[in-house]
């Protein structure tokens, strides 16, 4: 329901003198402050709430029982909602900036009160009984609604969360809403790590990224997967799973206790040392990618093992058996004996575990871990 205010005494009078008789007259309800637009053939209205009114105000309807016309979202996934916990705890507890998305619901615009006051301004009554329908963002909600009801209240207590509130009382339409939302693009995980800020595992992989010759130049930063006719051989994404093997010999670690510059230039003191004696890659390494053709990456990438993600995995878990961790360095003689193995594809080292009988190449867990065994006997360390 709208009702439309003269908004010409706000010149007179604050903004908060203007609206206090309003929160008097609904101080029964929740009132928020809120601009009015318009999209796809229908009012919205944007509000901002506090994190503790979100549990009481919005409702999710996740679609159950494999039936999707059960709820007006998606079926909640499992863990979900703790990961994104765990991001604001983590960022919130080391006094570091976070952020969470819009959220979006619906409600019966004959539920509510939407006072105008001009320009787009408005005050948006919502009556206690009313709940609105969340369309996008159970996880956040169940996020910030678990916190606010723990002990961990304080990390949250004075955010404030921007809701989108779609004007929509047909359910058909809800249901559509969702499905036209959830066409975004997932984003790729090279991407995802390039944006990441420049701290343990994510900032020793953009520090290689710029330092390793074998890296520079010849690293996707969006993209899953590289394109041999740009001349990439790697993505973000093999190069912060090596990392976090090399030094954890997790491929999950994000290294946080880490500090960058020291772990960063050692593991790429020993990367260029490696990629520069191992005959294998000698060529590619040192020679720019600009001069390189796109066929020398072809051969590259089909020849050597060096070249795929697999053979990055069986690296960082090979690095890490040199790595000293308490004196946090890696023993660069045996990094040279690393560089003198056989790294080509026909290699026995590799055969039948991952580099299959066709010749084709696999990352499977198991294959992977019987590579790294049979590279420790070839070497003498298992």
């Amino acid at each position: 329901m709208f009702e439309n205010k003269s908004h010409e005494t706000l010149g007179n009078q604050g903004l908060d003198r203007f609206l206090e008789p309003y929160f008097a007259q609904y101080h029964r309800d929740r009132c928020y402050p809120g601009l009015i637009f318009e999209q796809g053939k229908r009012k919205m209205v944007q509000i901002n709430v506090p994190a503790s009114d979100l549990p009481a105000l919005l409702k999710s309807q996740p679609s159950a029982n494999n039936d999707p016309d059960s709820g007006k979202n998606r079926p909640e996934v499992k863990g979900h909602a703790d990961e994104i916990k765990e991001y604001i705890l983590k960022r919130a507890n080391k006094a570091k900036a976070w952020i969470l998305g819009t959220l979006t619901a619906n409600v019966n615009p004959e539920e509510i009160t939407i006072i105008e006051l001009g320009r787009g301004v408005c005050l948006v009554v919502i009556p206690r009984e009313v709940k609105l329908d969340i369309t996008d963002g159970q996880h956040r909600k169940r996020a910030i609604q678990d916190l606010i009801l723990s002990s961990e209240a304080a990390s949250i207590a004075d955010s404030d969360f921007p809701i989108t509130l779609v004007l929509e009382a047909d359910f058909n339409q809800c249901q559509i809403d969702f499905k036209d939302m959830a066409q975004t693009r997932p984003l790729e995980k090279s991407l995802i790590l390039s944006f990441g800020e420049f701290e343990g595992r994510v900032g020793i992989t953009k520090y290689l990224i710029d330092h390793v010759l074998m890296f520079k130049d010849k690293t996707e930063k969006i993209k899953n997967s590289p394109n041999a006719k740009q001349k990439l051989i790697y993505t973000t994404n093999y190069i912060a799973k090596m990392v976090s093997y090399a030094f954890a010999n997790e491929h999950k670690n994000e290294l946080k206790d880490f500090d960058v510059k020291i772990a960063s230039e050692d593991l790429g003191n020993c990367l260029n040392q490696l990629f520069s004696e191992c005959v294998d890659s000698q060529y590619i390494a040192e020679t720019p990618q600009e001069e390189l053709t796109v066929e020398n990456i072809r051969e590259f990438r089909e020849n050597c093992l060096l070249g795929t993600s697999a053979g990055l995995e069986i690296l960082g878990r090979l690095l890490f058996c040199t790595y000293n961790q308490d004196n946090k360095y890696f023993n660069r003689e045996q990094v040279s004996e690393i560089a003198q193995i056989d790294w080509s594809r026909p290699s026995k080292i590799w055969k039948e575990n991952v580099v299959l009988s066709t010749g084709k190449i696999t990352a499977s867990v198991s294959a992977v871990r019987m590579a790294v065994k049979s590279a420790k006997e070839h070497l003498g360390w298992a």
